[in-house]
């Protein structure tokens, strides 16, 4: 467990907020979508106690990701999970939240903000747990601290990574980093697999963020001449 006094802790609790403004932009949408069509007097209400609900059930589920990862090969399994979600990163995304249903209950509003956060959770779980090297005290403490910032400042978030593409690549690289010193510590390898290696777990953590990096670029250079091909097919159409 890391001591709050060093610079480790405070390092750990800076990767669990970046994790939570990157990956969590989409539930400050979905907490004003949720809320939309209560009255004016009820939408404080309904996105305080959602939150409060949905940062609940968030260190729950972190929980039991932490004690997942002390099995063997789970750590393994997680890392691939972060690769691929700093992939997804950096791909071009489609607006997905026409689908959140706005309720004109409180109790309503609070259910779905809830519900929607524990599905579009997993990546965030995941990351926060890999982060956290199997403190509860980082990933309570990192939370606390994030879920404001996403709350009330997810627009001028989004817009930073609108302005600033290389927001969103080193969000990605982060994933990777995260994945890749994950993996170096997985239970299943042999003791002393590393050692010989100099500064193995950094080692691999750069590996891992640099091949987030390279695949998610191809990617998206593939599907850049796909949309445009298929933006031109609909053109043509009408």
């Amino acid at each position: 467990m890391l001591d709050i006094s060093t610079a480790a802790f405070w390092i750990a609790v800076l990767q669990i907020i970046l994790i939570d403004i990157l990956l969590g932009g989409d539930n400050a949408v979905v907490i004003a979508l949720a809320c939309r069509k209560l009255p004016t007097e009820q939408r404080n209400k309904g996105i305080f106690w959602g939150v409060v609900g949905a940062i609940g059930l968030r260190i729950v589920l972190i929980f039991f990701a932490l004690q997942l990862l002390a099995v063997p090969w789970l750590k393994i399994v997680g890392a691939v999970l972060l690769f691929w979600i700093g992939v997804k990163l950096l791909l071009p995304e489609e607006d997905g939240h026409g689908d959140v249903a706005a309720s004109t209950t409180l109790a309503g509003a609070i259910k779905t903000i809830i519900v929607a956060d524990a599905v579009m959770s997993l990546d965030n779980v995941i990351a926060v747990a890999g982060a956290a090297n199997g403190s509860m005290v980082l990933v309570t403490f990192g939370i606390l601290v994030s879920i404001p910032i996403v709350v009330w400042g997810s627009q001028l978030v989004l817009k930073l990574m609108d302005r600033y593409p290389i927001v969103i690549t080193a969000g990605g690289a982060l994933l990777g980093w995260i994945g890749g010193g994950m993996i170096v510590t997985d239970p299943a390898l042999p003791v002393g697999l590393l050692a010989p290696i100099p500064y193995a777990k950094t080692l691999a953590a750069v590996v891992g963020a640099l091949l987030v990096i390279a695949i998610g670029k191809w990617l998206a250079l593939r599907a850049t001449p796909r949309t445009a091909v298929e933006l031109t097919t609909e053109d043509t159409k009408s």
